[in-house]
C-alpha cells in the first residue's frame, strides 16, 4: 500500500470547523441537545419491562399479499 494524506480535509468538514469558529455557542448547544435526547442514566427494570413488552413483527410487513394468520 501507498502512502495514505492525512493532511485532506473535505469541502464539508472546512465548512463546519468554519461556521463553528463563528458561533462557538453550537458547541454548549450540542451539548445540551445530546443530554436532553442520549445522554441518560440506564435503569434495569424499565429495561426489562420495555424488552418484555415488545410484539413480534411478522417476516416482511411491507408485502400485502403475505398473510401469517
Amino acid at each position: 500500500m501507498g502512502d495514505v494524506n492525512s493532511s485532506y480535509v473535505s469541502d464539508h468538514t472546512k465548512w463546519i470547523n468554519d461556521q463553528l469558529e463563528k458561533n462557538p455557542e453550537w458547541v454548549e448547544d450540542q451539548k445540551v441537545g445530546r443530554a436532553l435526547w442520549w445522554d441518560k442514566k440506564q435503569d434495569v427494570q424499565t429495561t426489562a419491562v420495555n424488552a418484555d413488552s415488545k410484539v413480534p413483527q411478522k417476516p416482511y410487513p411491507y408485502d400485502v399479499n403475505f398473510y401469517t394468520e
